[in-house]
């Protein structure tokens, strides 16, 4: 994003099939994150029901999706020009 923005370096995008998913995601990164004194400058309801849920973490801001809402606002095609950085999962994934 540092190419494209003034307002942050990176953009963490993820998507959860369900709105509890999507909520236990943030949940889990805030938890995590506040172990070492890290936290968001967004306040994020553990029983949102928007479908998306941001954390601002100045430099990095971390958008959760219910994934019909993330291929409805699809970030990576408005955000297009910025450097795309895949991360692999630490947790496989089953379907």
């Amino acid at each position: 994003m540092q190419a494209v923005s003034s307002f942050c370096d990176y953009f963490v995008i993820l998507s959860g099939e369900s709105l509890r998913q999507v909520n236990s995601f943030a949940q889990g990164i805030e938890e995590d994150l506040a172990k070492t004194k890290i936290k968001s400058l967004s306040m994020v309801s553990p029983t949102d029901e928007s479908g998306w849920v941001v954390l601002d973490y100045v430099s990095v801001v971390v958008h959760i999706f219910y994934k019909p809402m993330r291929e409805f606002y699809s970030l990576e095609r408005l955000w297009s020009d910025a450097k795309r950085v895949r991360v692999p999962s630490r947790i496989p994934i089953r379907k």
